[in-house]
């Protein structure tokens, strides 16, 4: 009798235990975890896009909306001017030469301006607005192809006043490489 008892008492504690684990596995001292529109894969940055998404909140929808644009725009800006920077990088590392240093920092000049004045094929492909009755929130989620931003580049490169043309063939070179490697990932 006694082993039995022993056992049951065994058995209510294990399963005490367990729901104790199950139930503080489900809750987090930081709140309810909450999805927020254009989250997931499909509107992540990838070898192929380069993606964006901002939020803005206002008691005006148009500043709403304006918050998440450039919230977005910025975010695009920043990781466009990494990637430019990394081939910059990538070009001095293979050439360690004191005048083509001169060329990839034209080169990244290139890029921050055409990216101070328009963002080659930014694409919109999702917006939207939530109002709790006090405020608005709206979402705005962007994209551009790599090798459309890349070969806008070049295309700006024929025309950009501050370099040779000596440069500018050694900048069409870079981005051609950068083209080649991005079409050899869509094959």
């Amino acid at each position: 009798m006694k082993i039995e008892k022993l056992y049951s008492i065994s058995i209510i504690v294990l399963i005490s235990i367990v729901a104790l684990n199950i139930s503080s596995c489900s809750s987090s001292n930081y709140g309810k975890k909450v999805k927020e529109p254009f989250s997931g894969n499909k509107y992540e940055s990838n070898n192929n896009w380069f993606r964006s998404v901002g939020k803005g909140s206002s008691a005006k929808d148009n500043i709403a909306k304006s918050k998440a644009d450039m919230e977005a725009k910025t975010e695009m800006a920043g990781q466009i001017n990494t990637s430019v920077k990394k081939v910059a990088d990538q070009y001095l590392g293979q050439t360690e030469n004191a005048a083509n240093a001169d060329i990839a920092d034209k080169f990244q000049s290139l890029a921050r301006e055409v990216m101070n004045t328009e963002m080659a094929d930014l694409r919109k492909i999702g917006e939207e607005k939530f109002y709790d009755g006090e405020k608005y929130t709206v979402f705005i989620a962007y994209e551009i192809k790599k090798n459309a931003m890349f070969r806008y580049l070049k295309k700006q490169a024929k025309t950009y006043d501050k370099i040779n043309d000596a440069e500018r063939k050694k900048i069409e070179e870079i981005i051609d490489e950068e083209l080649k490697k991005l079409d050899a990932m869509d094959e």
